[in-house]
């Protein structure tokens, strides 16, 4: 017999994006995670048991309105299996299911054209017309036109007719990215499109209609733009009815090996290269860097390594990383560098910050040549680094003078 107030709760066994984002468009309570379903599994129930309740006391005679048949299977649009991509997935699943205003913010690189294609391709507007534009990439004179389309004359250039992006995708998705940087004056005429549905043409006279649903992306803090004034509040405030957050990819370095590996075997798949795998330290190294790029720069340098490579496996020398940041101190290596030393101090019976000290004199004696130099260096005065100047360290110095 069909329950259909019953709490969906999908446990831990499920690990394809796809499914964690069907399940949830189709109804699902919540897709719990192998690794915490013993931790989470009695709070996430109790809620259900109270959702239920909720549900039966608000419409007892509800009835199965049949089953719900999911799309054709497919690769998985995003990649990553961290809590935080978890909670991104659930929620793309959830606002699939309407129709209303998204606005996706996050850093440049962390892949907010992907959750946005991933919302229309899990939405009733899927076999509709889906138009991304970036508003940052269009001179601000010209973006009007791009979107709203132009009449004949309508200004210098407009030999003919032009229809804009609203009526190019009627009952499709309009992913507006960098929404951030649109003009004022245009946002006046989407904030219209948005209350009425209604438009002009550059140039026209007569009122249009789309149905067109409206997801944005920004890496700016659009509150902020509001306070100086470069964005409509009363916009903001229509585009912020649902907001995705993407975390930057170093605050989710489990989904880094998932990632490097499936941009390694896309190049595979291709064609572009012969079939080629990670070593384990060049995978140490990936997981262990910061991104400051996110997805978007672990992409590119996959792509280069792949080219730059000379044998089946990549090593640590392969990988291309960006000059400007090459000097950064992973966080994860810190981490480890700590443990090291705490690890360390125990045995010695010194405290971990001197131990951590000389270690840094030891490195940069074997560049300065000199140990008192190097205590400098590292903002030692020259009293202070007497404590901690080593004998072995004052003969490795004499030995490379």
């Amino acid at each position: 017999m069909a329950k259909p107030n019953a709490m969906v709760i999908l446990n831990g066994l499920i690990t394809s994006t796809n499914a964690v984002i069907e399940s949830m468009r189709i109804g699902a309570f919540d897709v719990l995670r192998r690794e915490s379903i013993n931790f989470e599994i009695r709070q996430v129930a109790e809620r259900a048991l109270q959702a239920a309740e909720q549900m039966r006391v608000a419409d007892r005679e509800r009835t199965s309105s049949g089953s719900i048949v999911p799309p054709q299977p497919s690769d998985d649009l995003i990649i990553g299996r961290s809590p935080a991509m978890q909670d991104v997935y659930k929620l793309i699943g959830r606002v699939a299911r309407a129709d209303a205003p998204v606005l996706i913010t996050g850093e440049s690189g962390v892949g907010k054209e992907v959750v946005s294609n991933a919302i229309h391709k899990f939405s009733r507007r899927s076999k509709s017309e889906y138009v991304a534009i970036n508003c940052a990439a269009i001179p601000s004179n010209l973006l009007e036109s791009e979107l709203f389309g132009h009449e004949k004359g309508a200004f210098t250039g407009a030999v003919s007719q032009r229809v804009g992006r609203f009526e190019q995708c009627d009952n499709g998705t309009l992913f507006l990215d960098e929404i951030g940087d649109m003009p004022l004056d245009v946002q006046s005429k989407l904030l219209r499109v948005l209350q009425s549905g209604e438009f002009s043409r550059v140039g026209g006279n007569q009122t249009m209609q789309s149905d067109v649903r409206i997801l944005a992306a920004t890496n700016k803090r659009l509150e902020e733009e509001v306070e100086n004034g470069t964005f409509r509040e009363d916009l903001f405030y229509r585009l912020n009815v649902v907001r995705i957050h993407i975390p930057p990819l170093r605050r989710r370095s489990e989904d880094i090996r998932l990632l490097a590996e499936h941009f390694l075997n896309r190049q595979t798949e291709k064609g572009k290269v012969r079939p080629m795998q990670f070593s384990k330290e060049a995978m140490e190294l990936l997981e262990s860097y910061t991104w400051p790029g996110n997805v978007r720069e672990l992409e590119n340098l996959i792509q280069r390594a792949c080219v730059l490579a000379t044998g089946n496996v990549l090593l640590p020398g392969d990988l291309p990383f960006d000059a400007n940041h090459a000097n950064e101190v992973p966080p994860a290596l810190m981490k480890r560098a700590a443990r090291r030393f705490l690890s360390a101090a125990k045995d010695s019976g010194k405290t971990p910050l001197e131990l951590a000290i000389r270690e840094m004199i030891a490195v940069a004696t074997e560049d300065t040549g000199d140990a008192a130099e190097a205590a400098e260096l590292i903002g030692l005065s020259k009293t202070e680094a007497k404590k901690y100047i080593s004998a072995p360290t004052k003969k490795a110095a004499a030995a490379k003078k």
